[in-house]
């Protein structure tokens, strides 16, 4: 019988082991990591493999529905001053909540398929381009000729801090329920949905309603206090709501400055039909819901260079552990602070450098750390 080529060698590996190195590939087969990289690119040139992060075809992928928008960011050189000229530089990124958190999961070798709404115009040729180059499957997305694709301009100060942001966000309105049900077989094929509240309210409660009876977990992403009036009071069929502090204020109707306050708010949502709910508090940390009661997990220290992407990238994280078959909240917040903090040392929305490997080790934090230390430091909710 003749031996198996390397490249199949190599395809029967990464079937055994999706998130093995190529360095290790190289070592078990024993060829040059520009070997190994040129059977990889052979391998997704067939289809065999899709995208950079050795998704195989027939993993059930993490659908995400929501917003795929064009981010504009303006950075400030100097101090924000209000009501006059500031010199500023601006760069033009691809964005959206559901669109991040779908590459963030692409570089974690995870399958994922993102349901948004795009313009027929430059922008959403690019985003479409963007993703299908990312490995994003995007055949599912709704295309339309006479709206604009979604735009978000964050202006942000030296420190790389937001100051304000602007979304034109119209476009994710035409994402119904009727547009929902029409991809059901899309959706019920998935091992998890994660949907961001820029859909319609009537959207995410059809969500809601099939995750009541189909056996896809359902996860929703908040974008905004505004935008909490988008999620229906009956939360039955939820496995997980993450939010910010101020987010989960707007649900409950009152301010939450300490742990209690957070934990029973959180209580509350959970009898509204949440499994369990994230809050994140920006540089501080996270609160997470476990076995009946508030866990705390303070965030990493990090030298921030650009918040923006930095929630997703946690988001993603979380979702990343789930899908591996953990309900350990705990650990999937450790990861998604990892990530969270990769995401914020770098320039670009989702970090370059993100690869699965990197929660294959989750450094220990200081549970001890003060739950508010002083405003200022980098939101990542």
């Amino acid at each position: 019988m003749t031996e198996p080529s390397k490249k199949e060698q190599l395809y029967q590996l990464i079937r055994a082991n999706p998130f093995i190195s190529q360095q290790d590939l190289a070592i078990e087969l024993r060829l040059s990591r520009s070997a190994v990289a040129g059977h990889i690119a052979g391998l997704i040139r067939e289809r065999r493999l899709l995208g950079r992060a050795y998704v195989l075809p027939d993993k059930r992928p993490i659908v995400c529905i929501g917003a795929a928008n064009l981010d504009r960011k303006l950075r400030t050189l100097a101090p924000l001053r209000l009501g006059t000229s500031n010199p500023a530089s601006a760069e033009e990124v691809f964005g959206g909540v559901a669109r991040n958190i779908a590459e963030n999961l692409i570089r974690l070798a995870i399958p994922s398929a993102l349901l948004t709404a795009l313009g027929t115009d430059a922008a959403g040729r690019a985003l479409a381009d963007h993703a299908e180059a990312a490995g994003i499957d995007l055949r599912g997305s709704l295309h339309v000729a006479d709206c604009a694709t979604g735009t978000y301009t964050a202006v942000l100060d030296a420190d790389g801090e937001m100051t304000v942001a602007l979304a034109d966000m119209a476009l994710y309105d035409r994402l119904t329920p009727a547009f929902l049900a029409s991809r059901l077989p899309q959706r019920s094929a998935a091992a998890m949905t994660v949907a961001d509240l820029n859909l319609p309210r009537d959207a995410v409660a059809l969500l809601l309603a099939d995750a009541r009876h189909e056996a896809v977990p359902l996860v929703i992403v908040a974008v905004s206090q505004p935008k909490m009036a988008r999620l229906p009071a009956d939360l039955h069929g939820l496995r997980l709501l993450i939010l910010n502090r101020g987010e989960l204020e707007t649900r409950v109707g009152r301010a939450l400055p300490t742990e209690d306050d957070v934990a029973a708010a959180c209580r509350e949502v959970q009898a509204q039909g949440a499994r369990d709910v994230i809050v994140t508090c920006g540089g501080q940390g996270v609160f997470h819901t476990s076995a009946g009661r508030l866990a705390w997990l303070p965030a990493r220290q990090v030298e921030v260079v650009d918040v923006t992407g930095a929630g997703d990238a946690f988001a993603a994280a979380v979702c990343w552990s789930l899908y591996q078959g953990s309900d350990d909240l705990g650990l999937a917040c450790r990861r998604g602070l990892k990530v969270a903090a990769m995401t914020l040392e770098s320039q670009d929305t989702v970090s370059p450098v993100l690869a699965a490997d990197v929660l294959d080790e989750i450094n220990d934090f200081d549970l001890n750390a003060p739950l508010f230390p002083a405003p200022g430091a980098p939101l990542i909710g």
